[in-house]
């Protein structure tokens, strides 16, 4: 079994939003929300993004984008 969440204060008008959107699942509206919470939580946060960013090696280019972009012009390649 998992943790019991509360969330106090909601709006009225979201919740009236939130139980049409599971309705138009065809859920409740506890399993409309443990969804879009597992949803939230697959999806890596900005913070967790700049620390796999810096956890790879650095990229070395033999030429800078203006040269390789040049050289495609000239060249057609």
């Amino acid at each position: 079994m998992g943790t019991l969440v509360q969330v106090r204060d909601v709006p009225e008008a979201v919740h009236r939003k939130l139980k049409a959107r599971a309705a138009d699942r065809g859920t409740s509206l506890s399993e409309y929300l443990r969804q879009e919470l597992e949803r939230i939580v697959e999806s890596p946060t900005p913070q967790e993004l700049r620390e796999r960013l810096a956890q790879r090696a650095p990229v070395h280019l033999s030429e800078t984008p203006a040269e390789a972009i040049r050289a495609i012009r000239e060249h057609g390649e």
